[in-house]
């Protein structure tokens, strides 16, 4: 009865949200049944893999994307299957992605539902990146729930600093609730299986993970770490992105795909984090 009383309380003081939020999902979901019936297909791949092959049966569909991509024809990519795009916004304290304003805009005018992601530059101080991605990313309620994207700078021209685990998540856990108190949404985590093995493992988060894994299913190389969303190639090809792009995949249905939607909770942690007032229409 309290919770009930709690969401009613939401539901009344934030209705035109709740009402835009509605018409937002009803719009995704038309537009994608459209492109679905034109026949086209999901799959998509210059290097498929065997244990990754599970990936091109779900049901939910989606990409990232960078500067590296060009010019993406947002229209073609939701009506060859693709249901959402998450992109590259800030990197460090002081690079914006170039597309990131357009590709942001574009997406959400093709009716797929986007999301903008940071990526972790260990000479930088959280706080300063934290500051970087609030500067940069609007606070959209119709977005996906941001993400921070968590992997060692091996391959930077400027920072090969591999800070220490405790020093990781610390700086981690410093923009994750700096994104949370900015957008209203639980930010996502993504990561691949070194990062995760040396810092993330053995670890408890809110936060749903977003899950690299281009070889098997995630299950098989994670040990108990539950994925919201997995790439599943880095070599995928999708009707207007000339090249190569990252193919990703949402853990549910479509009753879990719109819940996620309304609320920015993963619907398995939502009776947990709605209570806390975490999740935009449970609070």
């Amino acid at each position: 009865m309290d919770r009930l009383r709690s969401v009613l309380r939401f539901v009344r003081s934030n209705i035109a949200v709740l009402s835009h939020m509605v018409l937002y999902v009803a719009l995704l979901f038309t537009l994608t049944a459209c492109g679905a019936m034109r026949g086209y297909t999901v799959k998509g791949d210059n290097d498929p893999h065997h244990g990754v092959r599970r990936a091109h049966t779900m049901p939910i569909q989606g990409i990232d994307i960078a500067r590296y991509q060009g010019d993406v024809d947002f229209y073609a990519a939701r009506q060859a299957g693709m249901r959402f795009v998450y992109i590259k916004a800030t990197d460090g304290g002081d690079y914006l992605d170039p597309n990131f304003h357009s590709n942001w805009r574009r997406a959400h005018d093709a009716g797929l539902a986007r999301g903008a992601y940071h990526f972790m530059y260990w000479c930088r101080p959280a706080e300063e990146q934290a500051a970087w991605f609030i500067k940069n990313v609007p606070a959209d309620p119709t977005a996906l729930p941001p993400v921070l994207d968590l992997e060692w700078n091996s391959h930077s021209q400027t920072c090969k600093r591999k800070v220490s685990p405790e020093e990781a998540l610390r700086s981690a856990r410093v923009i994750l609730a700096a994104m949370e108190r900015h957008t209203g949404k639980v930010p996502v985590i993504y990561t691949d299986i070194n990062f995760h093995r040396d810092v993330l493992e053995g670890h408890g988060f809110d936060n749903p993970f977003w899950l690299r894994s281009t070889a098997a299913e995630p299950h098989e190389v994670y040990r108990r770490r539950d994925y919201a969303f997995w790439q599943w190639t880095k070599t995928g090809t999708v009707p207007g992105i000339r090249g190569e792009v990252d193919r990703n995949v949402f853990y549910g249905g479509e009753t879990e795909w719109v819940q996620f939607l309304l609320t920015g909770c993963d619907p398995r942690t939502a009776h947990i984090l709605g209570p806390q007032g975490r999740c935009s229409s449970l609070k």
